[in-house]
C-alpha cells in the first residue's frame, strides 16, 4: 500500500486542479509514462486491457507502452467483449494473436477468468487499464479482481492504471449480501458505488482479503464530482452497448431489467436508454412512471427493434416501451427508476411477466428486490433500508478513496 501513497501524493503535489476548472485530465496511462515509469521500466509487462484503455490523446495503451523505450509489452489479456471490445455480451473469448501488434491474447472470458500460472509465465508486472462504468454489475471489475489474486498468487506486482468513474461519485442502491457474490458482483458494495477502479483495488486488499503488491497510478486533474463529458477525454465505448454516457447514466438501474423477460434494446443506439416488450403497453407504463415524479428524468413511449444477438428476447421483433433521457444528472437516481420500473412493469404486464431468478437476484445483490416487487411493496419502504447500508459503505470506502 505503500507504493500507491507515494504515486498520489506525487501527483497530488504536481498541483493538479479539478476537472472544470480548466486542469487537463489525464488517465492513469498518461501519468504513468510521464511520472511514474518505474514501475515498468526494464520489466516484462502484461495489460489487461481493450480499445477503451486509451491515453489522452487517443493512443490505445497497447500503443502507448509498445512505443515507451525501456517497456517490454509481452502479453496481453483480454476481458468479456475481448481486446477490441466488440464481442457480444457473454460470448466466450478465445485465446488469440493480436494481429496489430503480434503479441499473444490471453482470454480471461473464456476457459478462465483469472490469468493462469502458465499465462503468467515471462511477465514481471501486471497492468490493468479498462475504462469501468461506475456500476457495480460491470463485469471488469471482476476481472480486476480475479487477475490481482492473480497476481498475488505469482508473486508478481498489480499496477492500476486508473481512469475516471463517468457517472460521477454518488453512490445509489442496495449494497451486495455476500451469499449472491456472483462474476457479476463479488464484494458488499452498492449498485452505484461512485469509485473509480483504482479505489476499489485498494479496497479489495484492505477490506475483502486480497494480497498482493498493489500500485495505483491516478488519474490526475479529475474530481469525484465530475462526469465523463468534463474531462476531455474521448469516449470510447467500453463494449457493444455502452454508446455513449447516457447509456452509463442509466445502466445502474435499467440492467436491473436483464433480470425480467423486458428488452434494454441491446443492439440498438439507445441501449438501456430504453425498455420494452411486445406484450407491453409503453404509454400506460410511461405514464405510471411519470405520475411517481422522479426527479431529474425525461419519461417517453417510444416503439423500437432490439437486434442484438445478445438481447436473447425479442430480437428483431418491434417492441412497446419507455425512453429515458437524464435532464438533471444531479438530481436522478437511475436505481430508484429502475426499481420503478420493475413495479410498474410488473403490475401492467399480469401473466406475461417472467423473472430470470438466478440473475435478479446475482444483480440486485439478494433476492429482497425480486420477492419485494412481486409482493407489490411500495417503491420508498423498498428503498428506505438503503440509506444506513449506503452510511455504512461511504465510512467503509472513506481511507481507500483517492480523489
Amino acid at each position: 500500500m505503500a507504493a500507491v501513497v507515494a504515486l498520489v501524493v506525487a501527483v497530488a503535489a504536481s498541483g493538479c486542479r479539478p476537472a472544470g476548472s480548466g486542469s487537463v485530465v489525464r488517465p492513469g496511462i498518461d501519468v504513468l509514462l510521464e511520472d511514474s515509469l518505474d514501475l515498468v521500466e526494464g520489466r516484462r509487462v502484461g495489460l489487461i486491457t481493450n480499445r477503451s484503455g486509451v491515453a489522452r490523446d487517443g493512443r490505445s495503451s497497447i500503443d502507448a507502452l509498445r512505443e515507451q523505450p525501456g517497456v517490454d509489452l509481452r502479453a496481453l489479456f483480454a476481458p468479456e467483449h475481448g481486446i477490441r471490445g466488440t464481442e457480444e455480451e457473454g460470448k466466450r473469448i478465445d485465446d488469440a494473436i493480436d494481429e496489430a501488434t503480434g503479441l499473444p491474447v490471453y482470454s480471461l472470458y473464456g476457459a478462465s477468468r483469472a490469468p493462469t500460472r502458465e499465462m503468467l509465465e515471462g511477465i514481471d508486472v501486471l497492468l490493468f487499464d479498462l475504462q469501468d462504468i461506475g456500476a457495480r454489475y460491470y463485469t471488469y471489475l471482476s476481472t480486476m479482481a480475479y487477475a490481482m489474486r492473480a497476481a498475488g498468487a505469482a508473486g508478481l506486482p498489480f499496477v492500476v492504471l486508473d481512469r475516471p468513474n463517468p457517472i460521477g461519485g454518488r453512490m445509489g442502491g442496495p449494497v451486495l449480501d455476500p451469499r449472491f457474490a456472483s462474476f457479476v458482483g463479488l464484494f458488499p458494495v452498492p449498485v452505484r458505488h461512485g469509485m473509480t477502479a483504482g479505489e476499489l483495488a485498494r479496497m479489495y486488499v484492505g477490506e475483502f482479503g486480497i494480497d498482493v503488491d498493489l500500485s495505483v497510478v491516478p488519474v490526475e486533474g479529475w474530481t469525484r464530482q465530475a462526469w465523463f463529458d468534463e474531462t476531455g477525454l474521448p469516449w470510447i465505448a467500453p463494449s457493444p452497448n455502452m454508446p455513449d454516457l447516457e447509456s452509463a447514466a442509466h445502466y445502474p438501474g435499467t440492467c436491473l431489467l436483464e433480470g425480467t423477460n423486458l428488452s434494454v434494446g441491446r443492439g440498438t443506439p439507445a441501449a438501456f436508454q430504453q425498455f420494452g416488450a411486445p406484450w407491453l403497453d409503453g404509454s400506460a407504463l410511461a405514464g405510471r412512471l411519470r405520475a411517481r415524479g422522479l426527479p431529474g428524468v425525461r419519461i417517453t413511449a417510444v416503439e423500437f427493434t432490439p437486434v442484438s444477438p445478445s438481447d436473447g428476447k425479442f430480437a428483431g421483433r418491434r417492441v412497446s416501451g419507455v425512453r429515458l433521457r437524464v435532464t438533471d444528472r444531479a438530481r436522478y437516481d437511475p436505481v430508484e427508476m429502475g426499481v420503478a420500473v420493475l413495479l410498474d412493469a410488473r403490475s401492467l404486464a399480469g401473466d406475461n411477466w417472467v423473472w430470470d431468478e438466478r440473475h435478479i437476484d446475482r444483480l440486485a445483490g439478494s433476492d429482497r428486490l425480486r420477492l419485494a416487487v412481486d409482493a407489490g411493496t411500495s417503491l420508498e419502504t423498498i428503498m428506505s433500508p438503503w440509506s444506513a447500508d449506503l452510511g455504512s459503505f461511504d465510512r467503509l470506502r472513506a481511507p481507500y478513496l483517492l480523489y
